[in-house]
C-alpha cells in the first residue's frame, strides 16, 4: 500500500473513530426503564377515538425517529379501518385485540390475540380493532405518527 492511501485510510477510520462517542453519548441518554406503576396516562390521541389512553415510554411519536408507547382502551372500543405512514408494530400487554386487515370493518374476520400476542401492519395497509374487554397494547414504530382512516367520516378530528 503506498504512503498516501495508508494515510487516507488513516484518515477515514480516524473520523469514524471519532465520531462514536457522541454516539454512544447519545444512546445513554436515550435509556429508558419503565415500570408499569410509573407510567403518566393521559388521554389518547385526537385521531383515535375517544376512552383510549395514552403513555408514551420513550420517543415522541410526532417527531422524526423511534418511538414506544402504551394505549389502554376499554370494552367495545373500535377503532375503524385505518392506515399509517410507518409501519405499526404492537404487542399486547393485557387484554384482547381483535386485529383485521381490510378497508371495511367486518368482526367475522380477523385474529383475536391475548396478552404476548404481536401484529405488524405495514405502511400504507388498511387494517382495524375491536376490543371486547379491556386492553393494554405497547405500539412502536417510527415517528413522525398518523392516522388516516379509509372513510373520513370515522376520523374522530373531523367530528368538530
Amino acid at each position: 500500500m503506498t504512503r498516501g492511501l495508508q494515510m487516507i485510510r488513516i484518515m477515514l477510520v480516524s473520523t469514524v473513530v471519532l465520531g462514536l462517542p457522541p454516539l454512544a453519548a447519545m444512546a445513554a441518554d436515550e435509556h429508558v426503564m419503565a415500570a408499569p406503576d410509573s407510567l403518566k396516562w393521559g388521554p389518547g390521541p385526537a385521531a383515535l377515538p375517544k376512552g383510549a389512553e395514552l403513555a408514551v415510554i420513550a420517543g415522541d411519536p410526532g417527531k422524526e425517529g423511534p418511538f414506544v408507547a402504551r394505549i389502554r382502551v376499554p370494552a367495545g372500543y373500535k377503532v375503524p379501518p385505518h392506515t399509517h405512514p410507518g409501519d405499526e408494530n404492537i404487542t399486547v400487554i393485557s387484554g384482547t385485540i381483535n386485529f383485521a386487515m381490510g378497508n371495511k370493518f367486518d368482526e367475522s374476520t380477523g385474529t383475536a390475540l391475548k396478552a404476548g400476542g404481536f401484529v405488524k401492519a405495514p405502511r400504507g395497509m388498511a387494517h382495524y380493532a375491536w376490543f371486547t374487554e379491556p386492553t393494554v397494547f405497547q405500539l412502536h414504530g417510527v415517528g413522525p405518527w398518523g392516522v388516516t382512516y379509509v372513510n373520513p367520516a370515522d376520523d374522530p378530528r373531523n367530528s368538530n
